[in-house]
């Protein structure tokens, strides 16, 4: 199962990578890569088994922290807004595949937008970075 979770991961940040500007931001040694993708580009074993559910009003935030180029642990903790001020925090579960650990969390997107996402990524060290980025969004069609 890690296998497959690990590969569906993988496929994401390559295709994401791919498709769009670079999404990392590096703090010194730590790297951070982040990407937003609507949860039904998942498998649905792989999403089963991170807890998240497929919806094509869905949205999943991927956070990873790299040093040295290896997966590094830490916490993320954060919200969003939209272009209104509505604000909204996420929740992250930490995925541990051993040499690389994931950050996900999920959030509803009900329509297309830009979210203004403002997060507090803390490393291994108990050392705090800021994340801030803007991101258009919308439902899977």
């Amino acid at each position: 199962m890690r296998y497959l979770l690990a590969l569906g991961l993988s496929f994401f940040l390559a295709f994401t990578a791919h498709a769009e500007v670079k999404r990392k931001h590096s703090y010194g040694e730590l790297d951070v890569h982040y990407n937003i993708f609507s949860s039904t580009f998942l498998q649905p074993e792989t999403a089963r088994a991170v807890g998240l559910n497929r919806s094509k009003n869905q949205a999943v935030l991927n956070i990873s922290m790299v040093k040295s180029g290896q997966g590094e642990k830490g916490s993320v903790t954060g919200g969003y807004k939209n272009l209104l001020g509505q604000d909204n925090e996420l929740t992250f579960t930490e995925i541990d595949e051993g040499d690389a650990v994931y950050y996900l969390a999920q959030f509803t997107i009900s329509s297309r937008e830009v979210l203004i996402f403002d997060l507090q990524i803390t490393d291994s060290k108990g050392q705090t970075h800021l994340l801030k980025f803007n991101q258009e969004v919308f439902p899977d069609l």
